[in-house]
């Protein structure tokens, strides 16, 4: 039995997982910070956020362990590779965004009934900094992921930018309670609750594309029409009569029919079909595999001279 190899995308992943060691490292420096000036300063929203940061080490540890199995190559009993734990772990940081966002509105709710002090303001300058340090990590991880279209480091990234926009939402909230001064005190938790929806509609957009992985649904229009353009330069191709592609963790299996001439050998349809598997793999380096079918073009002259 034949197993599909790694991709080059796959052989080249050490940096990525380097910057996921970075980002559970991030994550629990921040922890502490945040979770230690919110309880020095007041800021109930620095303390959410902080706490919030200690669910994403756990929710970074898990979403890297799964993209780093995926890449484990096909074996026996998973013939087809392990890519769909990727997307498992997509579907993790998904539920894991909705939780944060929940637990976050929670405890606002929680602060905005109950009168407590207003946040110190040293806690501002701690928030500006967690806003940039976060947004940083999340725009290197998003930039590290367009060649990979991973729905766990995309989940990961997110994350980060939902602590970025909680952060800066609580910066927002710190600001207009110091400046409004006495009545003022639950602004940076009502600062918190509006960066829940943010925080949980783009977790519901990581969800939906985690599942239309995980359910081998089509991917982008572009990617196929342009998989269908390759297979038409191959010599021998008259046509591509139809094109399935489908996602497994960063990786592409792609079915095709392929027309060919009606009067040429099975051998020479075999080449065109080798052919046609080695150009794809060639141009698209995400491509584990392609099977290809033969199909007669126009009507076949076996076919016409048996009805005569």
């Amino acid at each position: 039995m034949r197993y599909f190899p790694y991709h080059p995308l796959m052989n080249n992943s050490g940096g990525i997982l380097k910057l996921g060691l970075l980002s559970v490292a991030a994550n629990v420096a921040l922890m502490l910070v945040k979770i230690s000036v919110g309880f020095i300063g007041h800021s109930y929203a620095l303390i959410a956020d902080g706490i919030e940061s200690a669910g994403d080490i756990l929710t970074s540890v898990i979403t890297w362990a799964g993209f780093k199995l995926s890449l484990r190559p096909a074996d026996a009993d998973h013939p087809y590779g392990h890519g769909k734990i990727e997307s498992l772990a997509g579907l993790f940081a998904s539920v894991s965004l909705f939780i944060a966002a929940g637990f976050i509105a929670h405890h606002a709710i929680q602060e905005i009934k109950q009168p407590h002090h207003a946040p110190a303001w040293f806690t501002l300058p701690v928030l500006v900094a967690v806003v940039v340090v976060k947004e940083l990590l999340s725009r290197k991880l998003s930039a590290a992921n367009r060649g990979l279209d991973s729905r766990a480091i995309q989940g990961d990234a997110w994350h980060h930018r939902a602590d970025a926009l909680t952060s800066a939402a609580a910066a927002v909230g710190i600001t207009v309670a110091l400046v409004g001064g006495a009545g003022w005190e639950p602004a940076d938790d009502w600062a918190a609750l509006a960066a829940c929806v943010i925080i949980g509609f783009n977790g519901l957009l990581l969800c939906r594309a985690a599942l239309h992985d995980l359910l081998d649904g089509s991917v982008a229009a572009t990617v196929s029409a342009a998989i269908r353009r390759a297979a038409l330069t191959v010599s021998g191709v008259g046509n591509v009569e139809k094109c399935r592609v489908r996602k497994s963790g960063i990786g592409l299996f792609v079915e095709l029919h392929v027309e060919v001439d009606p009067a040429i050998t099975v051998a020479d349809g075999h080449r065109i079909a080798h052919r046609v598997k080695d150009h794809l793999q060639t141009q698209f380096p995400q491509v584990i595999d392609v099977l290809v079918h033969i199909e007669p073009s126009g009507p076949c002259p076996l076919l016409i001279n048996l009805r005569e």
